[in-house]
């Protein structure tokens, strides 16, 4: 397994859901598995994956994988919007001006060639955000999108996160250039760790796919 440089999030290390996805890729099982980073996943490095965890080549565990087990029931799903909610959403998107990490590859504005996903706030406090899909569609890809969308739930100014764990189950890959809806919710916040929901929808409203996720704040950015 590469994570290649293009698929990054912070700057020198993956993305947390496109590599979450490869390492779920790689884990070899139709069910549901959870991914825990324990490290920034280092682009363009051989990574190896052994009884479910994942060694760079110095042999530091990288990831574990695991069996999910419970997944957000229909009753967790965080609710659809309409495109043009979504539209309007991302128009309002925060990261537009203040990104911790403005070259990710999923929702950094500055990423030559990047998902564009930008995950805008609703009055209810969820993130909606309208996706493009590219032309072509993996399951990273769709990892990577059930991702991005549930931190900007809770990343606030100065306030950064990251990945830390995430499970997906997938229905079904969106199709190359259909117009997806993803949506996504705070479920609990304390501390330092937020676990949130993201829901994702295509264009005829059918879910896709959904996600369960904890993020990990950062230490507080100082701001002149």
């Amino acid at each position: 397994m590469i994570i290649e440089s293009r698929y990054n999030g912070p700057p020198g290390s993956g993305n947390g859901g496109w590599s979450a996805g490869v390492f779920a890729g790689a884990y070899d099982t139709d069910r549901p598995v959870e991914v825990t980073l324990r490290r920034p996943p280092p682009l363009d490095t051989p990574l190896t994956l052994t009884d479910g965890d994942v060694y760079d080549p110095d042999g530091h565990l990288v990831a574990e994988v695991r069996p999910a087990g419970d997944l957000p029931d229909p009753v967790a799903l965080v609710d659809p919007v309409d495109p043009v909610t979504a539209r309007a959403a991302s128009a309002g998107y925060p990261g537009l001006v203040d990104h911790p990490f403005p070259g990710c590859y999923v929702c950094g504005p500055e990423h030559p060639d990047g998902l564009r996903i930008f995950p805008g706030r609703l009055p209810d406090g969820r993130t909606a955000a309208s996706w493009r899909t590219p032309r072509q569609v993996t399951a990273p890809t769709t990892w990577a999108a059930l991702d991005c969308p549930g931190g900007w739930a809770v990343i606030a100014p100065g306030r950064p996160y990251v990945l830390g764990r995430i499970a997906v189950a997938l229905d079904a890959l969106p199709e190359p250039g259909e117009e997806c809806v993803v949506t996504g919710k705070v479920i609990t916040a304390e501390g330092r760790l937020a676990v949130v929901h993201t829901s994702l929808y295509g264009s005829a409203g059918a879910l896709l796919g959904r996600a369960r996720a904890t993020w990990v704040a950062l230490p507080p950015v100082s701001r002149p």
